[in-house]
């Protein structure tokens, strides 16, 4: 198609998700640079997308329940239609956040991806796909405006406040392992011993510096708390301290990142640090964080077979197996080889 001259890119939360958008903004505006990029996003997810440049956010408070949308609304109808609406998130939230967007076209997933009834907020669809990460299924949405794929690239700019914030942290060129220990959802989350274990290999054997990264919620506190009683090696606790910046900051000045299917996960792909994964519960080669997939530690199809039955090839894609002691399937030793081959590479 032709160039517009406005569009909208939907998609609220969440962080790893909006990560993965990046890309495809990056195509759109590569290909249209005159065209005027608006996103209608999550309030937390904005404290990091607003680092990008040329693109104008619109928040969303998803707690505020129908006020929010009430108040999307009248800010749509007093800036007028856009030409092209991209919905880019399979909820009924996002699609009543869609409703309220005027767009004559407004596209969005295959009617066989798009769950949730998705495709009724739509009226135009990108081409069917199965089992594809979660990034190139945001690509697909460029193959449907006629714009070539191309490599992946983020190129986020980072305040100098933020890289100032990183630099005191990691003054120096000592190999750095940051732990983001906890995800969204605490089925994902590994124990703290294990991660304490892998942290004293990393000091003992490589000398390397570790830091607890995460954020202010009890959880993560909780875990940063019983991991530090675990480990017998010094760490340095920054969990809850930083903001999405600097979180993205020190990531980008870490050598690795440690972690299970999380956010940071993806915020460090946007910067380039290879990631190792912790895959159990869910599929990383649906979400493990997309440069880094042969980092990961994947034990996702061993929890197919121990906890459903059947291997994870009989699975349908998005199927997660969020259950007790899923997590208990990967081993220190496993992480602990992904770290040295990593450092070896990197050397």
């Amino acid at each position: 198609m032709d160039a517009p001259e406005k569009v909208c890119l939907l998609r609220l939360s969440a962080i790893g998700d909006t990560c993965h958008v990046v890309p495809l903004l990056r195509t759109l505006q590569d290909a249209w640079p005159r065209t005027r990029f608006t996103w209608v996003i999550g309030k937390l997810e904005a404290k990091l997308m607003s680092l990008i440049p040329d693109v104008e956010l619109i928040t969303v408070d998803k707690g505020a329940g129908l006020s929010a949308y009430r108040r999307l609304r009248d800010e749509m109808n007093r800036r007028g239609a856009f030409d092209l609406l991209l919905h880019l998130q399979l909820s009924i939230r996002a699609s009543a956040a869609a409703a309220c967007i005027p767009a004559p076209i407004k596209l969005g997933f295959d009617k066989a991806r798009a769950r949730e009834l998705q495709w009724l907020f739509t009226n135009r669809r990108i081409a069917p796909r199965t089992r594809e990460h979660v990034q190139d299924s945001f690509t697909g949405f460029a193959e449907a405006l006629g714009l070539a794929r191309q490599r992946p690239r983020w190129d986020i700019p980072l305040p100098p406040p933020a890289l100032e914030y990183a630099a005191q942290l990691i003054p120096d060129s000592t190999p750095t392992l940051l732990i983001s220990a906890c995800s969204s959802h605490a089925a994902r989350n590994w124990l703290p011993d294990r991660y304490a274990a892998v942290a004293e290999h990393a000091v003992r054997k490589h000398g390397m510096r570790v830091i607890l990264c995460g954020g202010p919620a009890a959880i993560e506190r909780d875990m940063a708390a019983a991991i530090k009683k675990h480990a017998s090696v010094p760490l340095v606790d920054q969990v809850g301290k930083d903001t999405l910046p600097q979180l993205l900051a020190l990531l980008a000045r870490a050598s690795i990142l440690l972690t299970p299917d999380s956010g940071p996960a993806h915020m460090a792909t946007m910067v380039e640090t290879p990631v190792i994964g912790l895959y159990a519960a869910t599929n990383p080669e649906r979400s493990g964080p997309y440069e880094s997939r042969r980092w990961c530690v994947n034990a996702y199809d061993a929890a197919a077979r121990k906890f459903l039955g059947k291997p994870a090839a009989e699975l349908p894609w998005t199927r997660k197996i969020e259950m007790p002691g899923v997590m208990e399937l990967i081993e220190v030793p496993a992480v602990c080889t992904k770290l040295d081959e990593l450092l070896a590479l990197l050397k």
